[in-house]
């Protein structure tokens, strides 16, 4: 049996596995799984609305996730990419609160400002970095204690010094007038120009981990980076730039939730895009390749599922238990993968 055949495989195993795992806790809840499957299906596909919708949560997921592969091509684990996206909110919000009275254009004040929020976002994570290369602290308790950080700096400022005229509100900072929005499709919140920005980061990062020399060397860091410093690659540097431009892309998707979607600075602005394009990172084995379908269909099953309350009155989150089902089924098949074949290559050794 080919390589190939075998992972296709373990991959039809795997969703199944999350299927059937799924569907027991639907039928516990007393609830049909065909229906549930169903109308995850049409909330999420079923009208041009609910399409858009699906779009409006794809480009911020796919930006952090593909700023995710960078980390992980060089072996790193950005734990932090929920208060860079965080930052990018906030430092979006501060430019546009800035500017929003200025003589300036509004398109050139929105450049400035999604370019703010990629700065912001660019900034908390090269500083998860400096803690890791030069403080010691591993990145994952670093990452940990800046998204914490990140996300009592929000509730300050909109409670704080960004709050409402006479007072502080969780629906978040004053809303932006629309000629400080990006331009939406008609009859929708679709933005364009932010699914452009989302597409072309992925291809960006397709490029980057695939055919430069950039990437291959980053690759060479996160592999060995003993060995990659003494084949003279500076891994330093390599590690401190991964930061950076994952980061970066969170930070963009920090300021299209900003200017493309919520218009103001509200709590949760990052609205877990971060952890959910971690767990896509690890469904993909962090293969650029699958970025773009694989968190379409994430940013489906999540519209889709705030139908589930509505008809079925289940809560949305179960969405979430078919998402963490798809990942760890996956992590599991790819370990008997593993160890399937270790144990044919060693029946066919003593052939």
């Amino acid at each position: 049996m080919t390589d190939r055949r075998t992972g296709f495989l373990f991959m039809l195993l795997a969703v199944l596995v999350a299927l059937i795992f799924t569907s027991l806790v639907l039928v516990i809840a007393g609830a049909s799984p065909v229906a549930a499957y169903w109308y995850i299906l049409k909330g999420s596909l079923g009208s041009w609305t609910n399409f858009a919708n699906v779009m409006v949560a794809w480009v911020p997921l796919l930006l952090a996730t593909s700023g995710l592969l960078i980390t992980f091509a060089a072996g790193l684990w950005n734990i932090g990419i929920e208060g860079q996206i965080v930052l990018g909110g906030i430092f979006t919000t501060w430019v546009l609160r800035l500017l929003q009275h200025s003589a300036m254009s509004p398109a050139l004040i929105l450049i400035l400002a999604i370019a703010a929020g990629a700065i912001g976002g660019a900034l908390w994570s090269v500083l998860a970095g400096v803690l890791k290369v030069y403080g010691g602290v591993n990145e994952i308790f670093g990452g940990l204690g800046l998204d914490f950080v990140a996300v009592a700096l929000t509730l300050w400022l909109i409670f704080g010094p960004w709050k409402r005229p006479g007072i502080g509100s969780m629906s978040g900072t004053e809303p932006f007038p629309e000629k400080l929005w990006l331009p939406t499709v008609a009859g929708s919140r679709l933005s364009l120009w932010a699914l452009l920005l989302g597409l072309i980061g992925a291809a960006v990062v397709y490029f980057l981990l695939s055919g430069t020399y950039f990437g291959l060397k980053l690759k060479a860091v996160g592999k060995n980076p003993r060995a990659a410093h003494l084949l003279g690659i500076p891994t330093t540097a390599y590690l401190m730039s991964a930061f950076l431009l994952s980061g970066l892309f969170a930070g963009l998707a920090g300021a299209v939730q900003v200017t493309a979607v919520y218009h103001r600075l509200i709590p949760a602005i990052s609205s877990g895009y971060g952890w959910l394009g971690l767990m896509v990172s690890m469904l993909i084995n962090f293969q650029p390749a699958w970025v773009a379908p694989v968190t379409l269909f994430f940013a489906i099953l999540n519209i889709g599922s705030i139908q589930l309350p509505i008809v079925l009155k289940l809560d949305s989150s179960l969405s979430g238990v078919l998402q963490g089902a798809l990942v760890l089924s996956f992590l599991l098949m790819a370990g008997a993968r593993q160890r399937w074949q270790e144990k044919h290559g060693q029946e066919v050794s003593r052939e």
